[in-house]
């Protein structure tokens, strides 16, 4: 194992930046003179009042978050949203989903429990493309259609927003949001699980627009109403606090990055393009790797790849755990391997895991 601190590729929860991880760590005792921890304090309290205010400032400034759209910090991650989307945006109407891959697949079976719902494109085999937008069925009537933004086992990524269709988007971007740049205003709901791109696990961050508000099945969990959370500023119940700090902290170091005339998500947009075509070129030049995706909608977040003789796999990762390249053993639903390029991997890491790739290819 080399002397510096591994590279991890995991797909969540996932690597944050160090930088974040050394500022939590000194603050861990004392958060700014208050002689607290921040999961020590009550979320009442104006300390972590300012904590929470903080937060969302940051992300409407790095998302450009219409002011009609309502920033909610809620818990259970996208699995969670899969049910409570329908339960608060449904209206008793039905809901068109568009399926690309193993997440979509997921969102479109629970939402079935609460409404009526209508696959509007799915590809056919496997999940390596998105049907062509031409080709969807949406109902006119529909309370929304559904989407994921970035499917992180198969490795699909919409290079796009959908456009033309009557109902309000919902988007799963729990892979994929602050990434790059997102139209916000495109979108009747956006959800995010936070353990990719925005903080640790246990956090979920729901953007949604408040003219859809309002209307919560009464099945619905008031923890869970949507126009309850907003009304209660995200504390009708006590929230993932810590969560929410560090998440904060991550925001605040986006807005400080740079890429040239570029800052936030913008460079962030740029450095992860970098990323994203390293592994691909090597994985395109190479007789060994194989990436089986649609190039015009391979994931920058998320790339699987195959070795195309199996009996490879476990030395090749033996020998990346040797080399400090960490959790690349792909889905146990694909198989094969998966590098993870979030945010916090910087361009130095997948550099090397490149250079692990091209050296075992020539060793096997």
């Amino acid at each position: 194992m080399p002397d510096r601190r591994p590279w991890n590729f995991s797909a969540g929860p996932a690597a944050m930046p160090e930088e974040v991880l050394r500022q939590a760590a000194a603050e861990m005792l004392d958060w700014h003179g208050t002689g607290m921890s921040v999961m020590e304090m009550s979320h009442r309290g104006p300390a972590f009042g300012s904590i929470l205010a903080d937060a969302e400032a940051d992300l409407r400034r790095l998302l450009a978050i219409p002011a009609d759209h309502a920033v909610l910090f809620m818990q259970g991650g996208a699995l969670a949203q899969n049910a409570l989307v329908p339960l608060n945006l449904s209206r008793g109407r039905g809901a068109d989903y568009v399926v690309t891959g193993s997440w979509s697949v997921k969102s479109e079976r629970e939402a079935r429990k609460y409404c009526d719902v209508q696959v509007a494109a799915r590809p056919d085999g496997d999940f390596v493309d998105i049907p062509d937008p031409r080709t969807w069925r949406v109902r006119e009537d529909s309370a929304y259609l559904h989407y994921c933004g970035n499917e992180t086992i198969d490795g699909v990524e919409f290079p796009y927003v959908p456009a033309g269709f009557a109902p309000p988007l919902v988007a799963d971007m729990s892979s994929t949001i602050l990434s790059r740049p997102l139209d916000v205003a495109a979108h009747g709901c956006i959800y995010a699980g936070a353990q990719k791109n925005i903080g640790p696990a246990g956090l979920t961050l729901v953007i949604v627009r408040r003219d859809l508000l309002g209307h919560a099945a009464a099945a619905c969990p008031s923890a869970f109403d949507y126009t309850v959370l907003e009304a209660h500023r995200s504390m009708y119940n006590t929230p993932p606090t810590y969560a929410i700090y560090l998440a904060g902290l991550v925001m605040q170091w986006l807005l400080r990055q740079r890429e040239g005339t570029l800052q936030g998500v913008e460079a962030m947009a740029e450095r992860n393009r970098r990323k994203a075509e390293m592994v691909y070129r090597c994985i395109d030049s190479s007789s060994l790797y194989v990436n089986r995706v649609a190039p015009t909608v391979r994931s920058r977040m998320n790339i699987p790849f195959h070795l195309r003789d199996s009996a490879l796999d476990a030395a090749f990762l033996d020998g990346a755990r040797e080399h400090g390249l960490l959790q690349l053993k792909g889905h146990k639903s694909v198989g094969g391997m998966r590098a993870s390029l979030y945010n916090a991997m910087p361009e130095a890491g997948v550099r090397e895991l490149v250079d692990y790739m091209r050296e075992f290819e020539r060793t096997h």
